[in-house]
This record gives structure tokens, C-alpha cells and sequence, in this order.
């Protein structure tokens, strides 16, 4: 199976991901191999939100897409996807560190006529005490310019949290005008297959366009932290992420509960 097959991550990606705080991985899986995942997420994504308003009633963070979290526990063809080694071993040389342990997944479907995804931080939400976290962005369906993919400020993880603003309208101006200011160089990886993905780090800014298509932009992400990091001390916008994520492991102590298995080096 592919994915118990080794990846050779060309060092190129290293370099990048340290400096500027992402990198794309192209042909992480082939097409043929990925599209019984892609069925699956799918549909799993559509029993999930049968009942959700129409796009226009939604506020900002809503119209950006349809999210569903941890669906490797709702569903074991998603587990496999998300649980797959060779993913867990590229988040770990890109990473630097010797191994890596879940922190979920999540299924990011932009509608068409989906709205943006604003300029946002992930790690403000993640009680997690380091910095060597990072998230797998994979598209399930090619995705062409007039769909978009992410694009992110780079160099921006090496200065932490940048403002306070959660995702929406706010953080969409703010961290706007934080870009400027501090001269991130904003960059896009452009058109990606499905089976590329793109990596970045939790301290990394990043935002998407609106999906003026008829079609589906179908993505799906894996989020990874060193294995051996504590909880750290929980932050108001931390609370929701300790007690789903982290089964609500204490701080100080060790990130490593049944939600979190070791997916690198595999158990």
C-alpha cells in the first residue's frame, strides 16, 4: 500500500519549511490511490452538515467552508487516511524532531460560491507548549487557479502570535495590516493535483480565496505536534481545543492521551 511506503522529501522542502514557515510536497499520493479517500470524506462531510443554513446566512467564518473534525474516529477508511505513516514522517523531517503524535484531522470543503478563509494563526487555539507543530493541507480534487489555494506570509512563525483577533472579518484586517507593516513576502504554491499537499507551521499566517466556481474544492488536514510536548497553560481560546483534542490532559503535563497516538515513527 502506498501509504506504508516511505516518502523521499526532497531537502529542498526542509529548507523552505524552516524559512519560511511552509512548503508544498508534490505527488505525496497518486491519483488513482487517492480517490476512495476522497468518496469517503465526502461523504462523510455530507452526513455531517445536512442541515446548515444557506451560505448567505452565514457569517464570514461559516461561508469559508464546510468543516468536520476527527473524522478518523466517525469513520475507518478516514483513519487509515489519516493515520497513513508516510504522511506522519514527512510532518516529522519537515519538523526536524523524531516523532510525531496526532492532533486531529479536519475536512475543509469550500462550496461553490464558498466564501474566503481569512488571515488566521491555527497554534492560537492550541494548548501545546512548542513551536514545532504543523499541518498537512491536501486537496482530494485537482485544484486549478480559479479555485485557489492557500497563501501564507512567510517568515511570519518566527514571531509567535502576531495579534489576538480569532478567525473572521477582524483577523481578516488586522493580520492584513500586520503583513504590510512587517513586510511578509505573501506566497501561493499555485496549482496543486490531488495528492500534493502543502505544509505549514502553526505560527505561520495564512488565508485562501473565495471559491467562485461550480465546483467543490474537497480538502483534507492533518495536524501533528513533536511527540514529547506538554500541555501548556490554557488561554480563553484554548479551552474548546484541551478538552476535544486533548481529552483534557492538565498543563505541564504530557500531550500524549488516547486522541493523540504516536503516528511517527509508527507504534
Amino acid at each position: 500500500m502506498t501509504f506504508a511506503l516511505p516518502f523521499a522529501l526532497d531537502p529542498s522542502c526542509i529548507n523552505e519549511f524552516e524559512a519560511k514557515g511552509h512548503t508544498v510536497v508534490r505527488g505525496l499520493l497518486d491519483a488513482d490511490t487517492i480517490e476512495p479517500y476522497r468518496v469517503a470524506i465526502e461523504a462523510a462531510v455530507a452526513q455531517w452538515n445536512e442541515h446548515l443554513p444557506p451560505i448567505e446566512q452565514r457569517d464570514t467564518y461559516s461561508k469559508a467552508f464546510i468543516q468536520v473534525m476527527n473524522l478518523w474516529q466517525r469513520d475507518e477508511l478516514v483513519r487509515e487516511f489519516v493515520f497513513a505513516p508516510r504522511f506522519a514522517q514527512v510532518a516529522a523531517e519537515l519538523l526536524g524532531v523524531d516523532g510525531v503524535r496526532l492532533y486531529h484531522d479536519q475536512a475543509l470543503c469550500k462550496e461553490p460560491g464558498g466564501g474566503l478563509t481569512p488571515w488566521h494563526q491555527d497554534q492560537r487555539y492550541w494548548p501545546l507548549d512548542t513551536d514545532r507543530t504543523i499541518t498537512m493541507w491536501m486537496p482530494l480534487v485537482d485544484v486549478s487557479d480559479a479555485v485557489g489555494t492557500m497563501s501564507f506570509a512567510s517568515g511570519s512563525h518566527r514571531h509567535g502570535e502576531l495579534g489576538p483577533w480569532v478567525i473572521g472579518d477582524e483577523s481578516e484586517a488586522g493580520f492584513a495590516e500586520i503583513v504590510g507593516r512587517m513586510g511578509f513576502d505573501v506566497e501561493t504554491h499555485g496549482v496543486l493535483r490531488a495528492g500534493d499537499a502543502t505544509f505549514h507551521s502553526g505560527w505561520t499566517l495564512h488565508r485562501a480565496p473565495a471559491n467562485d466556481t461550480a465546483t467543490l474544492r474537497s480538502v483534507m488536514t492533518v495536524i501533528w505536534f513533536a511527540d514529547g510536548t506538554n500541555v501548556s497553560a490554557i488561554a480563553p481560546t484554548m479551552q474548546w481545543d484541551q478538552r476535544l483534542w486533548l481529552d483534557g490532559i492538565e498543563p505541564g503535563r504530557r500531550a500524549a492521551g488516547p486522541l493523540n497516538p504516536r503516528l511517527w515513527p509508527p507504534t
